[in-house]
């Protein structure tokens, strides 16, 4: 643990060449989100400068390396992950959260899209840091999620002023429970893509294939599982090993990325390609997603809000393979490690059809608070 009573990093210091190869580090707080697990950062800590910036993740994280052996990275895209955390710029939101994905074995640095997993650990962050004042038993924080410019309210339990990470609540993949963390969305309805709706169609044909392409919070390629060749039960490793399966993911979601007006997608991590299935374990629907190519271990918070708002819309692609739940129930996601359950609430009555609200409940867990070294 560092000394509370040594100065900590400043921006300027960390651009200066100084704490990137040598002296004393960057403050760091390595957090698990979800299912996903990533360094956070007040934007104070690190370089002001995007390149300077981009750089030294890179090195904290240790990539280019399929391993990460020489960082903290944890060789797969749900562990290499970032949130840089800061204090709102206004607009009635207490705190600002810039996501950005970094890459593995390719010195990537994305910031097209949002993480809800890691926002899950972005308000008690924010506590820990001093950002935002801790409630009674639980405290509310007003996320702006800089990256879409879109809002969530994330609550959790700050007993006697602290965050209390311990709980009962369960999320699939991952092991054991931790106290939940309740994520209420505002204004995701095309926040990415400008658009619920981007092509402006409920459904599009891609190299013979029909798609619904959807952007509630993440741009998601919505294709149902049987007209790719595949059941949608498989395991993830054994979709990660059909290397045309791969290809074809490639090709529609660089299609799709165009009709959806992103541009050139090839080596952007959005939008996600969604694989559709008829529940069989009890949920609402069945589920394997690619990051962009590489399947996901279980479904992102976004990307399962996203895919669920596009199956509740009459005539998009595996609306059929739906089934809903009782009236004021969560729909549950099947997927690889279990479930996901999200709350979103979608007006039909009108063209085109509007998001009322998403929610979901997630944990968090501190792992580590501390000084990282980066690679020189």
């Amino acid at each position: 643990m560092p000394n509370a009573d040594a100065p900590a990093a400043t921006g300027e210091e960390a651009g200066t060449g100084e704490a990137p190869g040598a002296g004393p580090g960057v403050r760091c707080m390595l957090m698990r989100g979800g299912t996903s697990k990533g360094a956070y950062f007040l934007a104070e800590d690190l370089p002001a400068d995007p390149a300077q910036r981009d750089d030294l993740l890179l090195r904290i994280m240790g990539t280019p390396d399929p391993r990460q052996i020489d960082g903290i990275g944890g060789a797969q895209s749900v562990t290499s992950k970032v949130a840089v955390v800061a204090p709102a710029a206004g607009g009635g939101r207490d705190i600002d959260y810039l996501f950005l994905q970094l890459g593995v074995a390719e010195p990537t640095v994305s910031d097209q899209q949002t993480c809800g997993n890691l926002l899950a650990g972005v308000g008690q962050f924010a506590v820990e840091r001093g950002l935002v004042p801790a409630g009674g038993e639980r405290t509310s924080v007003r996320i702006r999620l800089v990256n879409t410019g879109s809002t969530a309210v994330s609550t959790f339990a700050t007993p006697g002023g602290s965050v209390d990470y311990s709980g009962t609540a369960a999320v699939s993949g991952v092991p054991g429970t931790a106290a939940p963390v309740s994520l209420d969305f505002v204004g995701t309805e095309g926040a990415v893509c400008g658009a619920l709706l981007p092509t402006g169609r409920l459904r599009d044909e891609i190299d013979g294939i029909a798609v619904t392409c959807v952007d509630n919070g993440m741009p998601v390629v919505v294709v149902r599982a049987a007209d790719l060749g595949v059941s949608g039960y498989e395991p993830p490793d054994e979709l990660a090993a059909d290397t045309a399966l791969t290809e074809r993911v490639q090709s529609l979601r660089v299609r799709a990325g165009q009709l959806m007006g992103l541009g050139d997608v090839r080596d952007s991590s959005v939008p996600k390609t969604t694989l559709v299935a008829a529940p069989r374990e009890g949920g609402a629907i069945c589920t394997r997603t690619f990051i962009p190519v590489r399947p996901h271990p279980s479904i992102g918070v976004l990307g399962g809000v996203s895919t669920v708002t596009a199956l509740m819309l009459d005539g998009a692609v595996g609306a059929d393979l739906f089934a809903p739940p009782a009236p004021g129930a969560p729909v549950e996601i099947e997927h690889p490690s279990g479930r996901l359950a999200v709350d979103v609430e979608v007006d039909t009555g009108c063209t085109p059809p509007r998001v009322g609200r998403s929610a979901v409940i997630r944990t968090a867990r501190k792992l580590f608070d501390g000084t990282v070294f980066p690679r020189r």
